[in-house]
């Protein structure tokens, strides 16, 4: 009698947490006519653990050089802490207000020839060639240009005379 009866309590308590899992799951998606099955079946392939995926984003120590003398130069226009910076894959991101739609700069180091992106009031790129991370000086009224056309006049720091 046992033998009969093992297998059938096995399949009823299987299928009884099948149940309670699909309630809080229809509970949890929030309609009477989502159901979902849960497979309580043993998988014919063993689970494969899942592939770690490797950020390929390296910031380097010129990459972060190169934002703090962005960050100084346009210090002089709106407060440093509204200049943030974001790396991506292929450049190195300076950005107003951490806003993608305000962008001050892009440096492109992830290159044998290092550049600088600078943006005009269409918000169109130049790239501009580099010879080391200390040329962006160079380049500092463009700099400035770019945030104060960003930044309402109110938001601009006033330089007091002396």
């Amino acid at each position: 009698m046992r033998d009969q009866f093992v297998p059938l309590v096995v399949k009823a308590t299987q299928q009884f947490l099948n149940e309670q899992v699909n309630d809080r799951l229809k509970s949890a998606l929030g309609g009477p006519g989502a159901y979902v099955s849960v497979s309580t079946e043993p998988a014919d392939k063993p689970v494969e653990a899942p592939v770690p995926v490797v950020d390929e984003v390296r910031t380097t120590d010129e990459e972060l050089e190169g934002f703090r003398i962005v960050r100084a130069i346009v210090c002089s226009e709106v407060s440093s802490d509204r200049v943030a910076a974001r790396d991506a894959k292929t450049y190195f991101g300076i950005l107003l207000d951490d806003n993608n739609r305000k962008p001050i700069a892009r440096l492109w180091f992830n290159r044998s020839r290092k550049y600088l992106g600078v943006f005009d009031e269409q918000k169109v790129e130049t790239r501009v060639p580099l010879e080391r991370v200390e040329d962006i000086y160079a380049h500092a009224e463009l700099l400035r240009r770019t945030v104060a056309r960003y930044a309402s006049p109110d938001q601009l720091v006033t330089v007091v005379e002396r």
